[in-house]
């Protein structure tokens, strides 16, 4: 049983983690292209090169978690973090740029969701979905929180006095880590003799189920990166103008929070492949409702509160999916594995929309989210096919 002080201060920690690094190129971006006078391109490949850092890690993050737990992992993560903004901020050289964004891609990978899963799953094996789903409930908040917290530093103390506010603030998520506990769950199976390795899943179907985890958890990571980066862009494109592009922009968080809530509320009885096809099959509605945001706010509005629904959901489906398909055991270093291809492709996705959107408009960006997020959607109900025939 993890404490209940645990949970909170982890979910704090998600918050200031998130809201420091992944959101923080939607604040930053422009500001530092139009202060330095880079191109747009150059600024948004650091928090690209840093996704790409992510995939690359992502392995032997995993296996860290497993061997030392989240505390030394996530810790180091969040001390990264504050050297990669101090990096930035620092910054009057592209590769002293790109260097602050490979140290944050370090961090992200030690101190975002996956990581935090992977300690959770080492506490509590498959104890731990529940707790997965709690420590969301405020992450889902981080860019609903930093978006207007970094503009108003930004506009107080500059884009490098902000970034310096930032180091501070990730450097803060230190002592919440603290009281996680320190010690590997056992089942009582393990407690009477030497534990057996069965799998939830058989080993001739584990290769399928594999494969298709990683290719919901790669598309859905396509589409938060790109509409992190994008979506106040897209609005604005459509016409929703800039005051009503950030509004409606920041529902995305507050629906990523309120379904989090409710499954935490009313999820329990729910397996979590069925709540990964509900969760999938929210975001190709979402991004149909999308194509009315020209029309006025309230769509734009819906739009990203459905959108920041889906994503959340899926979210906390890409943590306690691997709880029922593979061994709890080893749950970072597979996960870890697993995961990697999501943040290749993440890496990408912000030069990928901005291709898009520069070469057939906001709607081209739309009709890219709505065939991808289609396609997450059929994975999802072949992988609960799959796991039933493969039981």
């Amino acid at each position: 049983m993890i404490p209940r002080r645990a949970i909170l201060c982890l979910g704090l920690s998600q918050l200031i983690s998130w809201g420091t690094t992944y959101y923080l190129i939607g604040i930053f971006g422009d500001r530092i292209a139009g202060d330095l006078g880079w191109s747009r391109e150059l600024v948004f490949s650091g928090f690209s090169l840093a996704l790409l850092v992510m995939g690359l890690v992502s392995s032997f993050s995993g296996s860290f978690v497993d061997r030392h737990g989240g505390t030394v992992a996530m810790s180091t993560g969040s001390i990264l973090n504050a050297a990669g903004c101090l990096a930035i901020a620092a910054a009057w050289h592209p590769a002293t740029y790109l260097a602050g964004w490979c140290l944050i891609g370090l961090g992200m990978r030690l101190s975002l969701y996956d990581a935090a899963f992977a300690a959770l799953a080492r506490i509590a094996g498959p104890e731990a979905r529940r707790p997965m789903a709690q420590i969301t409930l405020l992450g889902g908040l981080a860019s609903t929180a930093f978006w207007p917290i970094g503009t108003a530093l930004a506009d107080a103390l500059g884009w490098r006095g902000a970034l310096c506010a930032y180091a501070g603030f990730a450097l803060i998520a230190i002592p919440l880590y603290l009281p996680l506990p320190r010690g590997r769950y056992v089942s009582p199976v393990e407690r009477e003799g030497p534990p057996a390795r069965e799998m939830p899943v058989r080993p001739d179907r584990r290769r399928g189920a594999a494969l298709l985890y990683a290719m919901i958890v790669a598309l859905t990571g396509f589409l938060n990166s790109g509409m992190s980066a994008h979506m106040i862009p897209i609005l604005i494109g459509l016409g929703l103008g800039s005051a009503g592009s950030v509004s409606a922009a920041m529902l995305r968080g507050i629906g990523q929070s309120t379904a989090r809530l409710c499954d935490v509320l009313f999820g329990r009885a729910l397996h979590p492949l069925t709540l990964n096809l509900i969760s999938t099959s929210i975001l190709p509605i979402a991004f149909t409702i999308a194509f009315l945001a020209g029309n006025g706010w309230l769509a734009g509005a819906v739009f990203a509160f459905s959108y920041g629904a889906g994503n959340g959901l899926t979210t906390i489906t890409r943590g306690s999916l691997p709880l029922v398909l593979f061994d709890h055991r080893d749950y970072g270093r597979t996960a870890g594995r697993l995961v990697a291809p999501s943040f290749l492709l993440a890496a990408i996705a912000p030069l990928s929309y901005a291709y898009v959107i520069s070469s057939w408009g906001e709607h081209g960006a739309l009709w890219l989210s709505l065939v991808l997020a289609a396609l997450t959607v059929f994975a999802a109900l072949f992988l609960k096919l799959l796991y039933h025939r493969a039981r």
